[in-house]
Formats: structure tokens, sequence, C-alpha cells
């Protein structure tokens, strides 16, 4: 069924027919409407949940990591400096390897404060065990949240999971949602059936001392849990496209790449943006395509080695820096070619910080650029239309 709602509301109504049993949130733009309109979805008694009401969004990932522990399936959502709050939970939670799901509505990190849109926010928290998945728009922010817990409660992975999707770009725009009835939601997300939990019939221990000589095994079993998640979030993307007629997931997105010398890499909306481009320069006879990145962590490094093996240009548009080097996703691309016969060139360029537009022309200078030069951590300057430095 077809709905005209924002993305918020999007999100929340994917949220709902997954049936959570426990709800904590602490309000903070922009994320605020999604658990707004989850709260009034408890209140009128169309969700039976345990909304959870928290001083802070630290207070938020503890009570979802102590309602997952005792076998609940449990939903949080954040932004920014909350995330960044949450951040020594967010570790707690992956390495009891506990299937939280939390959703992201990406927002820039202070200071200077900033409530638009870049990636930094989630892409500083990669290292803590969360598998992230990235939506381009909101129908893809829908359904991944459903493929989220799927993808988080298998026995094999035991992980938990984040579903980012760019705030205000996507939050609160209103876009046609194809909804899921709550009885087929529940064919393809059967209820949470942990094999371990907290209760008083099977007293147990989570989250004990380890000396050193257990603990660098647990970090072992978290990391064959994120390489072996990418098969598991690969089968539910198909299962999902089987039952639903659309597939919304996996680990990347190749767009017109079969023949293409130059390669685009992007995450989040942009990459809607950058397609358009990409159409415009196939009709005057350049070879590009795009590689969109639906999956950063766990990081799918054969699966971006296999379709650009044989691209003489990657150009990567990415919404953060790691500052003192460069763009993430620009340090982790080159890696994936690292010691490999073919060695294209790899260009990164920092877009987007702090909600600034990425109108098509930018991108496609941006592109032109790459094609003769080589860019190490280059500033978009979009105001200016030009590409250089810090201003």
């Amino acid at each position: 069924m077809k709905k005209l709602i924002e993305g918020s509301m999007a999100v929340a109504e994917a949220i709902k027919v997954c049936r959570p049993h426990v709800i904590s949130a602490y309000p903070i733009t922009p994320q605020t409407h999604v658990v707004e309109n989850l709260s009034q979805f408890v209140a009128d008694g169309e969700l039976k949940s345990e909304f959870v009401n928290v001083e802070s969004e630290f207070g938020a990932a503890s009570v979802v990591l102590g309602s997952s522990a005792t076998g609940a399936r449990a939903f949080s959502c954040t932004t920014s400096q909350g995330l960044l709050l949450m951040l020594e939970v967010l570790y707690n939670i992956a390495g009891l390897r506990l299937p939280v799901v939390m959703v992201v509505a990406n927002r820039a990190v202070s200071a200077p404060i900033n409530i638009w849109c870049d990636h930094q926010d989630a892409v500083t928290v990669r290292d803590a065990g969360w598998i992230q998945l990235w939506a381009e728009d909101n129908q893809e922010a829908y359904d991944m949240c459903l493929q989220a817990y799927r993808i988080g409660e298998t026995p094999e992975v035991s992980l938990p999971v984040m579903v980012n999707f760019d705030g205000f770009i996507l939050t609160h725009a209103f876009e046609p949602v194809d909804v899921i009835e709550q009885k087929d939601a529940d064919q393809f997300l059967p209820p949470y059936k942990p094999a371990q939990y907290l209760t008083t019939k099977n007293p147990l221990t989570f989250g004990l001392l380890v000396d050193p000589d257990y603990y660098a095994e647990t970090r072992y079993r978290l990391q064959v849990a994120m390489e072996d998640s990418k098969k598991i979030i690969e089968d539910v993307a198909d299962e999902f496209k089987s039952k639903f007629g659309r597939y919304s997931g996996g680990l990347v997105e190749k767009y017109r790449l079969d023949d293409a010398d130059t390669a685009v890499i992007s995450m989040g909306s942009v990459s809607g943006t950058i397609k358009e481009v990409v159409d415009s320069l196939r009709d005057e006879g350049k070879k590009i395509g795009l590689l969109r990145i639906r999956v950063l962590r766990p990081f799918p490094k054969e699966a971006i080695f296999a379709a650009l093996k044989d691209v003489k240009n990657i150009i990567i548009m990415e919404k953060n820096i790691s500052l003192g080097l460069e763009g993430m996703l620009a340090t982790e691309i080159k890696a994936c070619f690292y010691a490999k016969e073919k060695q294209p060139k790899v260009s990164g360029y920092i877009v987007g910080l702090g909600g600034r537009d990425i109108p098509q022309d930018s991108i496609r200078n941006t592109i032109l650029k790459a094609e003769k030069e080589l860019a190490q951590a280059e500033f978009v300057d979009l105001k200016h239309q030009l590409i250089g430095g810090v201003l």
C-alpha cells in the first residue's frame, strides 16, 4: 500500500510492524519526529510496546541494552551529538552480541553547532561493532528497518544494526512509500527467540570481567561474526525482494558500471543526484558509473574490488572527514586495492559538510577535474562552484 508520508513517519511505520517490545530514545533534531510518531502509536494502542522516557541518549542506549539482554526486541533512534553520547554503551551492546536496531538521522557534529546533514556522526562510531546500513531514499530506509532485525537476530550474526538515513534531506521529506501490511511483516520477521537471555529461571552472567587470556578471543569472535554477516545481509535482501518485489539492501549498488572507465563512490541521498550526473555524462559519451556503498560495516571490500577492478579512475565523494588525513571512505577504498596488480587512480573529495547543497554542476565539475589530476581530501566549495582546499 502506497502512502505519501514524511521520511521520519516512514521509519516509525516500519518499526511499528517490527513489533519491538521496548523503545527508548531521547529527542534530538532531526530525529525527533521518528520517536514522536512511535510514542503516539504506543499511546493510541497501535503498537504494544514499552516506551521508556529517559534523561539522555546515554540513558536510552542503556535501556535498550538491558531490554535486549532480557530477550526483548529493542529499538532506539538518535543523531549527531546524541549518537556520540551513546558511544560507550554502543561498544557494550555489540560486545554482548545484542541485536538492537537503531536508526540514525545523520547530522553534522559540533562545534560549531550545526543541525543539518552530513555523515560524520555514524562514521565516527564505525568501530563499535555495529552493522551499518545506509539508505538512499525513504523507501529504502523503511525497508532496511525490517531487514535490520532479520540480519541482527540471525543466530550466527547476533549483532546490533544501525540504519542510517540523511537528516532533513530524508527525515523531513515527503515521498511515496510502499508500506507493508502487518501480516506480511510478521511472515518476514518472526518473533525474536534468543538462544540466551537473562532470566531467573536460568541465571547467566553477561559482560563479566575478562582478563588478557580471553579478551582477544571476544574481539576475534566479533570480527568473524561481522565478516559472516555479509552473506546474511545479501540473503536477507534477496528474500525481501522475493517477498515484496524490490531490492532494498545488499552490500553495494552498481549503477552503469559494466563498461565504465571512471567510477564515482558515495553513500546516502547524494547518490541520487550523482546518478543524474552519470546519466548526463553517459549521454555525452563518457564511460562513467556509480558505486553506492549500502553497508559500511562490515566493509564490503570484496564486493567493491569486484565492481571496480577494471576502472581507471575512482572518485570518492563523501560527507565526512577524518581530520588530519582524508575522508574515511577514501582510505578504505584504497585499502581494497592494496597489493593488487591493477591500481586505479583514487581521488577523494569532501562534500556537503554541515548540510551544504551538492548541485549537479558541482558534482560534474568535480568529476571532470578528478579525471585530469589526483586529489586527496579536497573540499568542494559549492558557494563559488570551485574545488580546493579549506577556505
